[in-house]
């Protein structure tokens, strides 16, 4: 996971409100380097689903950023569902954001990056 500062909106960046149907926008991410995806308030998840959608559905390979209100707690779930950078609320410890996506290791379901659940893989 890449912490940043502030968001480069670079060309090739497209920024999304995380009201945005990622599948209708298609052909707009399928041209962009990075997405970067809202959360305005903590309990709006809404953003987790574009990122999921992105990477499972859309296969995008280009970075997936997460901003707004993103508290450390948020991380595992982040990185589970796509996200590769992250800029953390203000306030946030960024050493305690390391430490968080060290946490939970050993999930029974599939992820993004790992598809099969715990029971269907070689090595248990």
């Amino acid at each position: 996971m890449k912490f940043l500062s502030a968001i480069d909106t670079e060309p090739g960046t497209l920024v999304l409100d995380n009201t945005a149907d990622v599948e209708a926008l298609r052909d707009d991410i399928a041209k962009a380097s990075r997405v970067v995806l809202q959360f305005p308030k903590w309990v709006d998840g809404r953003a987790y689903s574009q990122a999921r959608l992105l990477r499972a559905r859309l296969r995008y390979p280009g970075a997936v950023c997460a901003t707004g209100e993103v508290l450390v707690d948020m991380l595992p779930l982040l990185a589970r569902t796509g996200f590769d950078e992250v800029q953390l609320k203000a306030g946030q410890n960024e050493a305690c954001a390391r430490e968080a996506l060290g946490f939970f290791k050993g999930h029974y379901q599939g992820d993004v990056n790992q598809t099969q659940p715990r029971f269907a893989r070689a090595s248990l």
